[in-house]
């Protein structure tokens, strides 16, 4: 391993990879798998259906960052979740990154729209993985359950091929466009993002974050039921 390499193993400020909640939950979806995309793989599908996507509940305090807190709550949105993924690939010795990216999503509420003004969200994180020789993309952020209530395919991940939202979902509707890529970080730039949550949102970020009382699934699955399966 590299010494650049060698960074991407690491533990660090919000990649608590050495912290004993990582370390047990990175053994626990790994079990006895042997090979780095085998593990990556079993990471990445329990990170996205065990930690609950929640768009609601989003705060600038630095510790609500941490991968192990991060399991304490059992709840995140993108930038919280692919912090877990990262922390506990390098737990298991597989390299990791964090990548963030602006993107215009389509798979959203009509409320969430209403409270953010936009449909586009800022800062969506997502984790890049280094297996076989080569950084793959991962995004596990859409739990299983709420991809049902949405009707939509969740996103899958198979260790050899980039993972990232599609501009179409399968029945030709608008899903993600990608506008703006920040580049890859070894760690969470936390002021970069609050910065770009603040400008982009000042209707709705405060010094502390924003909560805003609301249940995104079961909102995803009455707008399903109301549009019908054409959407």
């Amino acid at each position: 391993m590299t010494e650049d390499m060698q960074r991407f193993l690491e533990p660090t400020r919000f990649l608590d990879s050495e912290s004993e909640a990582v370390t047990a939950f990175s053994q626990r979806a790994c079990g006895k798998l042997s090979s780095d995309v085998a593990r990556a793989v079993s990471l990445y599908y329990v990170v996205r259906d065990e930690i609950r996507y929640d768009p609601y509940h989003i705060f600038l305090v630095e510790d609500g960052y941490v991968a192990s807190s991060v399991l304490a709550q059992g709840y995140g949105f993108c930038v919280s979740k692919s912090i877990l993924l990262a922390a506990s690939a390098r737990a298991q010795g597989i390299p990791s990154r964090l990548g963030y990216a602006n993107v215009r999503n389509h798979l959203t509420t009509e409320r969430l729209k209403r409270v953010m003004k936009t449909d586009v969200f800022v800062f969506h994180g997502y984790t890049e993985l280094y297996l076989d020789g080569t950084w793959v993309k991962a995004t596990p952020v859409f739990n299983l359950s709420l991809c049902e209530r949405f009707g939509v395919r969740p996103l899958e991940f198979d260790g050899r091929h980039d993972s990232i939202f599609h501009e179409y979902d399968a029945r030709g509707n608008r899903h993600m466009e990608y506008l703006h890529d920040y580049g890859q970080f070894d760690d969470l730039p936390f002021q970069l993002m609050v910065s770009e949550f603040k400008r982009h949102y000042p209707h709705m970020y405060g010094e502390e974050g924003v909560s805003v009382n609301g249940d995104f699934g079961a909102e995803a699955e009455a707008e399903r039921v109301r549009l019908g399966p054409s959407g």
